[in-house]
């Protein structure tokens, strides 16, 4: 056997799912140039993503959570329900105060922002595959504190007190997703979707639906929720 073939043999295994394929291209483009990584299969969606995750098991998952359907979170919550001992680290756009200790609670070992240096994806492999949790320094010591059972930073963050999936609706509705849209970009009937919405509306304290608009949109434009692609259909 060659040397080559050896190498390639000891190169860890990622699943990469992302609904963009530009972005695959040039993440996988980045990982492939590493000599210890490989992206070994690639996913859009999460359906896809949890077909690939029992086919090929692969060492660690390196997952966005704007996907169609169900989303990140939920698929994170699936697949360490089925595979406890894969690894997943999440690389997303939106702000880590908001979304990391959500990510962490669903099962991943760690969370990057696509905003940072793209050295620090790999470094994050690497650590997540050897047993570490990674967050930005900032995040430290509130994670320490989600571990010990306790989150009072977090707390003093109205959103906070929404489920992983209230949250997905407000971000929707605060880019001008209709009610419909949001059901399809979910997978979920427009009930649900009316249900959701009402929860939103009674844990913020929101009198009615033209109020809760506002809301959503001034929150999406001060904490940068835009999903990064949205399948709008009216």
């Amino acid at each position: 056997m060659s040397s080559n073939s050896n190498s390639e043999g000891l190169r860890r295994r990622i699943l990469l799912v992302d609904d963009h394929p530009f972005f695959r291209l040039g993440l996988a483009h980045f990982i492939n140039a590493q000599v210890d990584l490989k992206v070994w299969a690639e996913a859009s969606d999460p359906r896809e993503a949890m077909r690939l995750l029992e086919k090929e098991r692969p060492d660690v998952v390196l997952l966005d959570l704007n996907l169609p359907g169900k989303g990140g979170l939920e698929l994170i919550k699936d697949m360490r329900a089925l595979h406890p001992n894969v690894p997943i680290l999440v690389l997303s756009m939106h702000d880590e105060s908001q979304y990391a200790p959500r990510v962490l609670r669903a099962g991943a070992r760690g969370y990057i922002m696509k905003s940072e240096p793209v050295n620090r994806v790999a470094e994050g492999i690497r650590n997540v595959i050897n047993g570490k949790i990674i967050v930005s320094e900032p995040m430290s010591s509130l994670i320490l504190e989600i571990f010990a059972g306790k989150s009072p930073g977090e707390n003093t963050i109205p959103e906070a007190r929404l489920s992983d999936r209230e949250l997905e609706v407000l971000s929707l509705v605060g880019n001008a997703l209709s009610t419909r849209s949001i059901a399809e970009r979910l997978s979920i009937s427009m009930k649900t979707v009316e249900a959701h919405r009402a929860n939103i509306k009674q844990k913020l304290s929101i009198a009615s639906s033209q109020e809760l608009v506002r809301y959503a949109i001034c929150w999406v434009e001060e904490s940068g929720h835009a999903p990064e692609s949205l399948a709008v259909a009216v």
